[in-house]
C-alpha cells in the first residue's frame, strides 16, 4: 500500500492525501504558486500582502476576528508564509476537528473580501514587520547576499518587498494578481495526518 494519495482533478488542481493511523492530528495545507518570483518590480511584496489579506475577512467571515476565533476554538496551530515560489495557509488540528479545519482553510484561500479599511491597516502591520526584518543581522545578512547573488531581478528582490511598494498596493493590484495566481491548476491541497 502507498503512504500517499496522490490525485490531479479535472481542473488542475492537486490533491496530496498522506494518512496516519497512528496520529491524533490532521494538518490541512493549501500551497499556492504566488511569491516573490511571479512579481513585477512595481508590486513586490504583493505575494506576502496578500497572505495577510487572506486572514482579513472572507465573505463567510467578514471580520478577521471570526477567523481567528474560529481557527481558536479548534485548538489549532495555524499561520501562513510566503517564499519566493509559494504562499502557505495550513493548520493543524485534533483529528475530530479536520473537517473544520479543511472549511475553513478553504475559505480563506476561495472567498476574500479585502476590506479597503483592513487593507490600510494591515499596510502598517506588513511594514512593520519588514521593519523587524531589518533589525536582525542573520535575517537582513542573508537578504543582502541573495541580492548581491541575483541583482535587480526577482530572484533577488526582498519577498515581504519595499515599504514604499507595500504603501502603494492598490485592492484592484490585490484581486489582478490573485485571479492570476490563485487558480486550481496553481494549487495544491495537502491533507496529512489523521484523516479519512
Amino acid at each position: 500500500m502507498k503512504p500517499y494519495t496522490r490525485l490531479t482533478l479535472p481542473n488542475g488542481l492537486r490533491v496530496l492525501i498522506v494518512p496516519q493511523t497512528d496520529a491524533i492530528a490532521t494538518t490541512v495545507l493549501v500551497l499556492v504558486t504566488a511569491g516573490s518570483k511571479y512579481e513585477t518590480k512595481r508590486i513586490n511584496g504583493l505575494s506576502h500582502f496578500l497572505e495577510h489579506m487572506c486572514f482579513k475577512g472572507t465573505t463567510k467571515r467578514p471580520k478577521a476576528i471570526q477567523i481567528s476565533s474560529m481557527l481558536d476554538g479548534l485548538g489549532a496551530e495555524y499561520n501562513a508564509f510566503t517564499s519566493q515560489e509559494w504562499t502557505g495557509y495550513y493548520a493543524k488540528v485534533r483529528a475530530e476537528k479536520s473537517y473544520e479545519a479543511l472549511e475553513l482553510i478553504s475559505d480563506l484561500y476561495v472567498n476574500p473580501i479585502f476590506d479597503a479599511g483592513e487593507m490600510e491597516k494591515e499596510k502598517g502591520v506588513v511594514i512593520e514587520e519588514i521593519n523587524m526584518y531589518e533589525d536582525l543581522p542573520p535575517r537582513r545578512v542573508s537578504e543582502l547576499l541573495t541580492q548581491l547573488l541575483y541583482g535587480d531581478q526577482p530572484a533577488g528582490w526582498d519577498i515581504a518587498g519595499k515599504k514604499e511598494i507595500i504603501q502603494r498596493l492598490t485592492r484592484e493590484d490585490l484581486i489582478t494578481y490573485r485571479n492570476a495566481h490563485y487558480v486550481a491548476k496553481g494549487t495544491i491541497i495537502v491533507i496529512a495526518g489523521a484523516f479519512n
